[in-house]
């Protein structure tokens, strides 16, 4: 009796759940529709299958994940801190000693001040950085300003908190169909910026060298949002992880233009883009104001208390060998030359791109190509951009993949992109080859 008792119990309380419904956190409820790297990933591999690709590779040009190994040098570090019993174990929430010290050592010049383990914390990522940021800042009902285009991830680590989004354009230029253009030519909304600004404003996240665009912001743009920010004391959390890869004369860190604007930034880093090992899950907040790190680092604590440790002593070695043997100036040169191999075809063809200034992204004008206007789309890209259809065709007609950039805009902004593809070149020479022949197949659609 007591046997049949309990399972009617829990039948009825099930059915309850089922009228109920489960209430979960908003940020994941309702008709959440599947991410970019989801539905692209899925798209190749249903297109792997087609009659156009057999017989040839798909070529991934959209995720920006590497198709070679990091230098040796870091392969050799982790070789190394795996074989001691301890790199193995937890490390301390804040970081591993030997990572915080060879940070601190090389973000102490770029600062112009000396820094220390209190001034960094190591994270499981930069993702995982910047949510920690946003978790030890914000309260239900705080804005967060985020620059249109952003990355994407940007937008559930406000919601998750209980923050709101506030969106502020970087306005293409208008000749983005017509000629090759740059960073410097999309422009900040600053009415927009300073007209968004309000009393719940409590932070901004800006993203240089930026992705997609390949943007890197000038002193004067970093300058000016720098001094909004100390006029409304709104604190500024700068994801700099393509930090390495900028191909102009300097990179300006917006943290190092002023002490009071610096007393406000949260820098974030990353070891994944700067070795070409983002699975490796290490990245970093630095701060020259120690108190206001702190907000970030207990929330690391309680998001996931420490991050790998053997990876983390691997990159703690790995930045000082990079730093004596040029090691980062010789990526940043060749990644000109991955730059120069792929947009040569779209130079030849005459496809309109932004030339990046840093990143390892080039988002493409598309505005040329003409897909049959009877081409089968699966239904799930009824509501979606244009450009989710042009990387729907593009990967099962010529087995390119690229990733639709209107998935970093609000729906009613989407049409300033609705042309373009993001690629990615964080490939091999060789790779890069075989996409420029694959893609040159874009002629016969022209």
């Amino acid at each position: 009796m007591r046997r049949f008792s309990t399972g009617h119990h829990l039948l009825k309380m099930t059915q309850q759940s089922k009228v109920a419904g489960i209430r979960a956190n908003r940020a994941f409820m309702g008709n959440v529709p599947k991410d970019v790297w989801t539905l692209t990933n899925e798209a190749a591999h249903v297109a792997s299958e087609n009659e156009k690709n057999r017989g040839r590779a798909i070529l991934n040009l959209g995720q920006g994940f590497f198709s070679y190994s990091p230098p040796k040098f870091a392969i050799d570090q982790v070789v190394e801190a795996l074989k001691v019993p301890l790199n193995n174990q937890y490390s301390p929430t804040r970081g591993r000693p030997a990572l915080l010290t060879a940070l601190s050592n090389f973000y102490s010049p770029i600062y112009g001040e000396p820094l220390n383990a209190n001034n960094v914390t190591i994270t499981t990522g930069a993702n995982e950085g910047i949510l920690s940021c946003l978790v030890g800042l914000l309260n239900p009902g705080d804005e967060v300003i985020v620059f249109e285009p952003f990355f994407d991830q940007y937008i559930s680590n406000i919601e998750i908190p209980g923050g709101k989004v506030r969106y502020v354009p970087l306005v293409a230029p208008k000749e983005l169909s017509e000629r090759v253009t740059t960073g410097d030519d999309w422009k900040i909304d600053w009415d927009i910026l300073n007209n968004t600004i309000n009393e719940k404003t409590k932070a901004v996240i800006l993203n240089t060298p930026h992705n997609p665009i390949g943007k890197v912001f000038t002193r004067e743009e970093l300058t000016q949002l720098g001094e909004i920010c100390v006029k409304n004391n709104i604190y500024i959390i700068s994801d700099e992880v393509y930090e390495h890869l900028y191909f102009g004369k300097e990179f300006v860190r917006i943290a190092t233009l002023s002490k009071e604007i610096g007393d406000l930034t949260l820098t974030v880093g990353s070891a994944g883009k700067s070795f070409a090992a983002t699975g490796w899950r290490i990245g970093w907040v630095v701060s020259r104001n120690a108190e206001l790190l702190s907000y970030a680092s207990k929330a690391h604590t309680r998001i996931c208390f420490s991050s790998p440790s053997p990876f983390q002593e691997a990159c703690a070695h790995s930045i000082e060998i990079g730093l004596k043997n040029g090691y980062f100036k010789a990526m940043r040169e060749e990644y000109k030359e991955k730059f120069a191999i792929l947009t040569s075809v779209f130079d030849e063809l005459g496809l309109p791109y932004t030339k990046p200034d840093g990143t390892y992204f080039v988002c493409v004008d598309f505005s040329k190509v003409k897909i049959p206007a009877d081409y089968p789309f699966p239904q799930e890209l009824n509501n979606r951009a244009k450009d989710f259809r042009l990387s729907y065709w593009l990967v099962n007609e010529l087995g390119v993949v690229a990733i639709p950039p209107t998935e970093f805009y609000i729906k009613e902004h989407e049409k300033a992109a609705e042309n373009l593809l993001r690629f990615a070149v964080c490939k091999d020479n060789d790779y890069l080859r075989k996409s420029v022949e694959r893609l040159r197949l874009l002629k016969d659609y022209l």
